[in-house]
């Protein structure tokens, strides 16, 4: 029988905070894999659109094996492999949920730059060539700031999608959300109960990710100034119109 009164003690009166502290655990696990991951796919991206043959095929054979491989299969062999290769190394929890997060991101988010900076004109490296600027120089000041356009609303599903894939997490016993429902829910049987607890948080984190998206996606939309001044410009005229159509009814009298 489904125990709703569990449901709600745990959403509003857990006295040892579980679900906040597991909370917190996916968080804070979500955005330090997405930030590495993040800085590693640029890394990738920029191997691969180089002319350099052994910067390109590293990064392919990194894609190749970091997307065709399950991330669940990556943190089993960071968890359970790496001790057997290296006898007596044996990684906390978070550090093996974290470094396999973080290298199966990067793989993703490379394929995402290296599009974003294939959608900007070719044009603009040229001209900045032309300017003097050095390659490097180019990418940081001309093509990766109009790429980062293109990158903001994909970056944010991904991180979307990585407040979800950490309960991937609990099959090693780390106490994010999933597995905190699982371990303390096995306990007394009333898993089902706090699986909905989990939903409930894991919707929160999420929904809240997507008004923060929406906001930067707003931020870095290159026709915001211009639709705001369009805005302003129409309602001056509109006062100036009420205003004029007041002062001249008023002359007429």
């Amino acid at each position: 029988m489904f125990h709703w009164d569990v449901v709600w003690h745990f959403l509003f009166q857990d006295p040892h905070l579980l679900f906040l502290k597991a909370a917190w655990t996916t968080l804070w696990i979500s955005v330090v894999a997405q930030l590495i991951g993040v800085i590693l796919g640029l890394f990738l991206a920029l191997m691969q659109i180089s002319r350099f043959p052994w910067l390109v095929w590293p990064a392919r054979a990194y894609l190749w094996f970091f997307r065709g491989s399950p991330l669940l299969v990556q943190v089993l062999l960071l968890w359970v492999g790496l001790p057997q290769l290296v006898p007596g190394l044996l990684l906390p929890d978070y550090a093996c949920i974290l470094i396999a997060f973080s290298l199966n991101e990067g793989a993703y988010m490379s394929e995402i730059i290296r599009a974003a900076i294939g959608s900007v004109e070719a044009g603009q490296m040229e001209a900045a060539k032309a300017l003097g600027m050095r390659y490097p120089l180019a990418m940081r000041r001309i093509i990766i700031p109009q790429a980062a356009r293109v990158i903001v609303p994909p970056l944010g599903n991904e991180f979307n999608n990585m407040l979800k894939t950490t309960s991937i997490a609990s099959v090693i016993g780390l106490l994010e959300l999933t597995g905190t429902a699982r371990v303390y829910g096995a306990q007394t049987f009333i898993i089902f109960e706090l699986l909905i607890v989990a939903t409930v948080y894991y919707l929160a984190l999420t929904t809240i990710w997507e008004i923060i998206q929406r906001w930067i996606e707003n931020r870095l939309n290159p026709d915001r100034a211009r639709n705001v001044a369009i805005d302003q410009a129409t309602e001056k005229s509109l006062a100036q119109r009420v205003v004029g159509f007041g002062a001249g009814s008023g002359q007429a009298h």
